[in-house]
C-alpha cells in the first residue's frame, strides 16, 4: 500500500484558535506538518489553544515561503475560493499532498497561485473558518483515500476519555 503522506500550508494566520483547530484536524486526519508564513499567529500563540497537544508529534513550523516548505514529490493543492476552482467532492486528492490554505481574512495570492498545480474548493452558503475548511477538506481525503479503518475498535481509540458510551439498535 502506498504511504499517504500530507503537509498544511497556512498563509498568514491570525487566529490562535483556528490555528489550534488546524492542528487538532492534523492531528485527527494523519498530517504529517503544518508551517505557516506571517507573524500574526506568533503574535497570538500565548493563548494555547491546540487541546489535545498535536503539537509534541505534528510539528508547527514558521517559514517564510510556503514554497521552500514544499515536500518532495508533493502535489501543492491550494484551497481557496477561486473561480474555476475543482469543487471538493469532485477532487481525487494525491498520495502526496501539500494543501495551502489562505488568510482568514484575505485570499491567496497570485504568485501562490503560479506554482500550485490545483485549485480547489468547498461548496458551501458563504465561507467556512480556516479551521474548518482545513477539517472537511482533511476528512475528505481520509474517506476517500482510506488509512483508517472503520470500526467500533477505531472509535475507542479516538473518544474522549470521558466517553464510555455504546448503542445497539433494538
Amino acid at each position: 500500500m502506498t504511504q499517504l503522506l500530507s503537509t498544511i500550508g497556512l498563509i498568514n494566520p491570525k487566529s490562535p484558535t483556528n490555528v489550534g483547530g488546524v492542528l487538532r484536524a492534523a492531528g485527527c486526519y494523519n498530517a504529517n506538518h503544518v508551517f505557516f508564513t506571517g507573524t500574526r499567529y506568533l503574535n497570538a500563540k500565548k493563548f494555547h489553544t491546540d487541546t489535545k497537544n498535536v503539537i509534541e508529534r505534528i510539528p508547527l513550523t514558521p517559514i517564510d515561503s510556503l514554497k521552500d516548505a514544499q515536500p518532495e514529490g508533493a502535489t501543492v493543492v491550494v484551497i481557496e475560493l477561486i473561480e474555476g476552482a475543482t469543487p471538493l467532492p469532485e477532487f481525487i486528492h494525491p498520495d502526496n499532498a501539500f494543501y495551502i490554505f489562505g488568510p482568514e481574512d484575505g485570499s491567496i495570492s497570485k504568485d501562490i497561485l503560479k506554482w500550485c498545480d490545483e485549485v480547489v474548493y468547498v461548496p458551501t452558503i458563504g465561507c467556512m473558518n480556516l479551521a474548518a475548511t482545513c477539517n472537511v477538506v482533511l476528512y475528505d481525503r481520509l474517506a476517500k483515500l482510506g488509512g483508517v479503518e472503520s470500526s467500533d475498535s477505531t472509535i475507542i481509540q479516538s473518544r474522549d476519555t470521558n466517553n464510555k458510551m455504546s448503542w445497539k439498535k433494538a
